[in-house]
């Protein structure tokens, strides 16, 4: 018997691969990832994990081959895929800290797309898309998430909205200008028959332009919503609002995906 069989359900290792997952399947690890199974972790020869790759669900794995270059095999499946919240969260490139942050928790809410847009007031022009996906990856294999969210080519802000004109659009509006008297989640209350893709859409640090919040709140379906009473930090911001529709319209009352 495996050490690995002792420990409780969250305690276990998962891993994302991108191969395909069946019985026997046979699974090369990454050389980050073989560091992490053999020196990190200090796992070894028959000791088992768990695997996912975004589509063919989880499944048990046992290490094959130990070392350097750590081969797993794949056992039998233990949770079927299942769909996600169809959300984007659209929003303006921050810091490093911050913007790990942002997608750590995104990803743990159950996003299931990042787009990074540039707005006038954006002030993080270069975005690591191959480092925001490792984040995002990491945090789904410790959220038990069954998928990774798809991180998006940056696209200015004029871009994303014309791409999202039907679609309806949860607009963090910091001036709160736009609110009617009921409460966030009383507006929230008031759509829950809107299906099919949503999207958040958060500001830069130093919040959207005149024109920008114009355009915003000329589309059709943009909801505006107020954060409360305090500013907040546009990753505070993503989170807030992320958990508020999660509550009302997604899946924060349902297993984990």
């Amino acid at each position: 018997m495996s050490r690995e069989d002792d420990l409780p359900e969250f305690a276990k290792i998962r891993l994302f691969v991108e191969h395909e997952l069946s019985a026997g399947a046979c699974i090369e690890l990454d050389k980050e990832q073989s560091h992490y199974i053999h020196h990190v972790m200090r796992r070894n020869a028959a000791d088992s994990v768990r695997v996912f790759n975004g589509r063919d669900g989880e499944w048990s794995a046992h290490i094959a081959r130990a070392g350097r270059a750590v081969q797993l095999e794949a056992g039998a499946c233990l949770r079927s895929q299942t769909g996600t919240s169809d959300m984007t969260l659209a929003f303006a490139p921050i810091k490093k800290s911050p913007m790990a942050f942002l997608v750590e928790k995104a990803t743990e809410l159950g996003v299931a797309r990042l787009q990074p847009v540039i707005t006038e007031r954006t002030q993080v022009a270069r975005v690591n898309l191959g480092r925001l996906r490792a984040q995002a990856i990491e945090a789904a294999e410790q959220s038990w998430r069954l998928s990774v969210p798809v991180i998006a080519e940056p696209m200015k802000l004029d871009t994303f909205l014309e791409s999202w004109t039907a679609k309806p659009l949860l607009y963090c509006d910091e001036r709160g200008a736009s609110m009617a008297r009921k409460s966030t989640l009383e507006t929230l209350q008031t759509v829950r028959d809107k299906s099919g893709p949503w999207a958040t859409l958060i500001g830069p640090e130093g919040g959207f332009s005149p024109a920008e919040q114009r355009r915003i709140e000329a589309l059709p379906n943009a909801l505006a919503v107020s954060l409360g009473p305090r500013i907040v930090r546009a990753e505070t911001a993503a989170v807030m609002a992320l958990t508020l529709w999660q509550a009302v319209l997604g899946d924060l009352n349902q297993g984990a995906a």
